[in-house]
């Protein structure tokens, strides 16, 4: 797998990073999900450069212009609800793209430390030939977009498969290097060095959901 690790370069990316961090910043729940949004178009543009263009002319009120378009049928997936500001990012850019929604979350059993991943709730156009990009904003142990994947796996081959996220664990990128092929491009704005002992990236951010939209109600 490439792992195109946007950290390791210093650009304005880094502020966003460090807001929705702060405790004392990530509380205002706007700012949260808008700073999400825009590390999403800052992946989604260094993303764009790894994509086939074709040529094409267009009419200017003066004339005309040789400029090149992206080439390619692409499906933007992001899995449900911390996805969605990330999602919303992708989608500021790439704005013909077809979507697709998917709903994993962890069920905890009896004990607090282990879980499962439930993929419920799936829409999805076909596959088939096409560029996924599958994004996930909390790459942990990675279980979650493993799970997502394969529940897309009846909706055809991709052509091509990217994944985004805005902050990894190195366990989970290295689960998921383990799963995806070897041709498969990863494109994350920083990775952190642990897990805790529920799987939560250390230091990471908290939950990105409830950031964003919340807390909610466990069952």
């Amino acid at each position: 797998m490439h792992i195109h690790n946007l950290s390791q370069e210093d650009s304005i990316l880094n502020s966003f990073i460090s807001e929705i961090r702060d405790v004392n910043i990530q509380t205002d729940r706007m700012r949260f999900r808008r700073n999400i949004e825009r590390i999403g178009e800052i992946l989604c543009y260094e993303m764009s450069k790894t994509l086939d263009f074709a040529p094409k002319t267009i009419t200017t009120p003066l004339g005309t212009s040789e400029t090149k378009f992206v080439n390619e049928d692409i499906v933007l997936c992001s899995i449900l609800r911390a996805g969605v500001p990330l999602h919303n990012g992708l989608l500021n850019y790439f704005d013909k793209a077809e979507n697709a929604f998917i709903s994993a979350y962890r069920h905890h059993k009896e004990n607090p430390e282990t879980f499962e991943i439930i993929v419920e709730y799936l829409a999805c156009p076909s596959l088939e030939g096409k560029t996924l990009i599958l994004a996930d904003p909390m790459l942990a142990t990675g279980q979650s977009i493993v799970a997502t994947f394969e529940a897309l796996k009846p909706f055809g081959t991709p052509k091509n498969i990217h994944l985004i996220s805005v902050i990894g664990a190195q366990d989970g990128v290295d689960f998921i290097n383990n799963h995806f092929g070897k041709d498969t491009h990863l494109w994350i704005a920083a990775i952190d060095k642990t897990l805790s002992n529920k799987g939560y990236i250390v230091p990471g951010l908290g939950d990105a959901g409830d950031l964003a939209f919340g807390k909610k109600l466990q069952h």
